[in-house]
């Protein structure tokens, strides 16, 4: 399946990102100059640019432009929480550890209102940062009746909150848990961290409207990778 438009951009850049050929501090187009090169949409340049904002691989700067960061990226942590972010996916790529099918019994994560002998797909990822090191590590189970062809999807890319939604899952509310967590040795080894390292632990679930999950998905974020904060406008306080 050919990527959409703005993400074949987006990960051009990801790759100049992650070879140096674009290093620190190194400008990017404009969103005319992108308009421009690509024949693209503004909204397109703008959700380019903005994805890498948002992964942290670059650093936007009102009326100066977009450079590339050499920083520890800063996420919005309402972002990482709500569901439409999900959707987008987030700049970078995947390394599949294991993808199959396992009773729910089996799989690396409860799915609340499955019964034991229930299928599941079961896909386990590192996801990897412009530098290619570890920045979290994902684990999905997915009801195998809504997804039985998920395993023919390209995993390193795969959005689960985009294929749910162009399968017509069922989903009518999704419950975000943020917990502190420390790393046991084995998710450690994954993520170059050391072990007991105090991680973020992002587990989403999706329900249907009976209440059981159609889908859970745990994030554990690698030690010191990003910097969250909350961001309010001042007409709010």
């Amino acid at each position: 399946m050919d990527l959409p438009r703005y993400e074949q951009i987006k990960q051009e850049f990801e790759e100049k990102i992650r070879t140096g050929s674009l290093a620190p501090g190194a400008r990017l187009p404009t969103e005319t100059e992108l308009r421009g090169q690509y024949g693209v949409s503004r909204a397109t340049a703008q959700r380019v640019l903005n994805d890498l904002a948002n992964a942290g691989l670059v650093i936007r700067r009102r009326r100066h432009g977009t450079f590339v960061a050499d920083v520890t990226p800063t996420l919005n942590l309402l972002n990482f929480a709500v569901p439409e972010a999900a959707q987008k996916g987030v700049p970078g790529r995947h390394e599949v550890i294991s993808a199959k099918i396992v009773r729910a019994a089996d799989a690396v994560l409860s799915l609340p209102g499955a019964s034991a002998d229930t299928a599941v797909v079961e896909l386990v990822r590192l996801k990897l940062d412009a530098h290619e090191r570890p920045r979290s590590l994902e684990r999905h189970v997915i009801l195998f009746s809504v997804a039985p062809d998920l395993l023919e999807e390209n995993l390193e890319d795969f959005v689960s909150m985009r294929y749910l939604r162009g399968k017509g899952a069922p989903i009518e509310v999704i419950r975000v848990y943020l917990d502190p967590v420390s790393l046991d040795e084995h998710d450690a080894a994954l993520l170059e961290s050391p072990a007991g390292a105090p991680s973020l632990s992002r587990r989403r679930e999706s329900r249907s409207g009976d209440g059981n999950a159609i889908e859970v998905v745990e994030t554990v974020i690698r030690p010191g990778s990003a910097r969250f904060f909350v961001e309010f406008p001042f007409s709010a306080v």
